[in-house]
């Protein structure tokens, strides 16, 4: 290993920027100087050119501009009729010129969506969230627009015109059918401050959490360390003696819950939701002992439920016939209306009974997104319905489940998924998880990711990873290195994995418990979404955790006194940048923790490089 060699690829570039093709001497350097680029202004938004199109029926709208700081401001758009009338169809409009704008970040952001000219989206309570950012090739904030109303749908387009290169956006409201009213208000946010563009996120995050309708759920300690997940290891085959001795090993790497997922309540392994929704533990008929059994190795127990489905095989479906919003052909299920008094009554009390007669630690509550009314469904109250809307049916479900299972077990773990990932779910859970991306290291890593710009204090969880045991043990740890930001879910058979790969998970593991109040507590700083967040940075006080997953430098903040660098590629040299010399001393381990290089070591001003074993890393402190 060289410590502190020079990148042959400086010289190469310098030679290719100034055209020089060169013999120089070791001492020879090339007298030059370059101007800073000029400092590209701020979009302006004409507020007069902010507007609502479409027909308005009996409404009739005011609109009011707030400023609440430079760059950033408020417009708020009431709705009024004098009798509850139907809102149509509307759009809010503006346009802005595409200036200095090179990419886009919204909740749904996905690894084929790197094209700004198809940054479109919908979002509601239970899919994405409201907000869309443009950002700048030094990755600053552009423009930043989000909706102030999270429940209710919204569908987000922004393109690019070619006759004047201006965006026009186009905030569609009201597709979704909603029930009469004599009034309706959101507030639209423009921020065009030149901020970091996972600021100007964060920020419309707090202004969603500001809103006393959407506090966040209180996150325990406990939501925040490594777990064990049954699905892609067992799917629905599970037992209780096989989970148990999994637990147990799990618990020795570094786990401290199990997610036991589908299949404890059904004696059917065809997949499918045909014989959900009785909540009975048909496979495993003494789930008590179970949930005692984990407790016993120091695990907590979370149980998945599917929160809308009862199947057409299930004891209770012709209790609720005719209580239905749609039938799901290819699963086999229903989906129930929660603006049935009696269907909420039933939901909340399954949750409460489980926890009680169980001693259950927390809830996986899935599908969340298949509460959503159709073209189909009568907005209103008639036939036992005592809500015509079905999405604050839904958030008065929602919000019952959290307040009577918290009053029972204040620290309660309750984990969503994506895409139900938005400000109104931070109330409902404290654990949101990436979708499944099975043996995906990539997209789990763009996953967690998006979570984590828009998530704040709440636990942001990977999607449970999985590898063959046929997997070198460098390729294995990349499963575990692309989530590091987040909190693992491990979901590999650990009985049948090879040794090498146990030691591998015992050592990441170890390394995240210890480092978790940077990992996920410390200020997060993420890179390029358009290039899949090549870079990924944690800072806490003066330590900085920095993993690279592309050949690209790192730049060491300033004050950082200790650093961790960690290669999760398969390539080996890792290139950082200091603002001044310094010397260091340096420790490198492989991927099992193994140390094969302690030393001391004098870095230089500008770019530095070392050599780190695949999916290994080094710890460089100052001195």
């Amino acid at each position: 290993m060289m410590i502190n060699k020079q990148l042959k690829t400086n010289v190469i570039l310098l030679a290719i920027i100034f055209g020089v093709l060169c013999s120089c001497k070791e001492d020879s350097k090339l007298d030059y100087q370059i101007t800073s680029a000029e400092t590209i202004k701020p979009l302006k938004i004409l507020s007069d050119s902010i507007k609502i199109e479409g027909d308005l029926g009996s409404f009739k709208v005011d609109k009011r501009v707030k400023t609440l700081e430079p760059g950033v401001k408020i417009v708020t758009f009431n709705f009024s009729a004098e009798t509850p009338s139907e809102l149509k169809p509307t759009t809010i409009t503006f346009n802005f010129p595409s200036l200095s704008i090179n990419g886009f970040w919204n909740p749904g952001r996905a690894i084929d969506k790197v094209n700004y000219y198809r940054s479109g989206f919908s979002a509601k309570a239970s899919s994405n969230a409201p907000v869309l950012a443009f950002y700048n090739n030094a990755l600053d904030n552009r423009i930043t627009m989000a909706l102030s109303d999270a429940l209710n749908r919204s569908d987000f387009e922004c393109q690019v015109k070619e006759e004047d290169v201006h965006f026009y956006p186009k905030i569609k409201l009201f597709r979704e059918k909603m029930p009469k009213t004599k009034s309706y208000k959101v507030k639209l946010l423009i921020d065009t401050r030149t901020i970091p563009y996972y600021k100007s996120i964060d920020d419309v995050a707090s202004w969603w959490a500001n809103n006393p309708s959407y506090k966040p759920m209180q996150v325990p300690d406990a939501a925040k360390k490594p777990m064990y997940s049954t699905w892609y290891s067992y799917h629905q085959n599970i037992t209780a003696d096989e989970i148990v001795a999994e637990c147990k090993i799990a618990k020795s790497l570094g786990c401290a819950a199990v997610i036991v997922d589908d299949g404890w309540q059904t004696n059917d392994s065809n997949r499918g939701y045909a014989h959900t929704g009785d909540w009975t533990p048909d496979r495993i008929p003494e789930m008590k002992k179970f949930v005692e059994n984990v407790h016993k190795e120091g695990m907590k127990f979370i149980l998945w439920y599917s929160l809308p489905f009862m199947g057409e095989k299930a004891k209770n479906h012709a209790k609720f016939k005719g209580k239905y919003l749609r039938y799901w052909r290819s699963q086999g299920t229903y989906v129930l209306d929660p603006r049935y008094p009696e269907v909420r009554e039933y939901i909340v009390n399954t949750y409460v009974k489980a926890m009680q007669d169980w001693n259950l630690d927390g809830f996986k509550l899935d599908f969340m997104g298949w509460f959503t009314a159709n073209g189909n469904t009568k907005l209103t109250t008639d036939d036992g319905r005592d809500f015509a809307s079905v999405n604050a049916a839904t958030d008065y479900l929602m919000t019952e489940i959290t307040t009577k299972l918290t009053a029972l077990k204040p620290d309660v773990l309750i984990e969503f998924r994506q895409s139900y990932i938005g400000p109104l779910m931070r109330k409902y859970g404290n654990m949101f998880r990436g979708v499944d991306a099975p043996n995906n290291a990539v997209a789990n890593k763009i996953e967690v990711t998006n979570l984590r710009i828009m998530a704040q204090n709440t636990a942001v969880h990977s999607d449970m990873f999985i590898w063959r045991p046929e997997e070198t043990v460098e390729q294995a740890a990349l499963q575990i290195l692309n989530i590091l930001y987040s909190v693992p879910q491990l979901s590999v058979k650990l009985n049948t994995i090879p040794k090498n790969h146990l030691e591998m998970i015992e050592h990441w593991f170890k390394y995240w418990n210890t480092n978790k109040h940077i990992l996920i507590e410390g200020d997060f700083i993420p890179s390029n979404p358009g290039a899949n967040y090549p870079i990924l940075t944690a800072l806490k006080n003066d330590k900085q955790i920095s993993t690279v997953y592309e050949d690209i430098s790192i730049e060491v903040k300033q004050n950082i006194n200790v650093i961790d660098i960690i290669n999760a590629k398969t390539t080996h040299t890792i290139a950082f940048s200091l603002g001044n010399k310094r010397p260091a001393y340096v420790t490198v381990k492989d991927c099992k923790g193994k140390i094969i290089f302690e030393g001391k070591t004098n870095f230089k001003k500008g770019l530095n490089s070392l050599e780190l074993p695949a999916s290994g890393m080094t710890n460089i402190k100052f001195r």
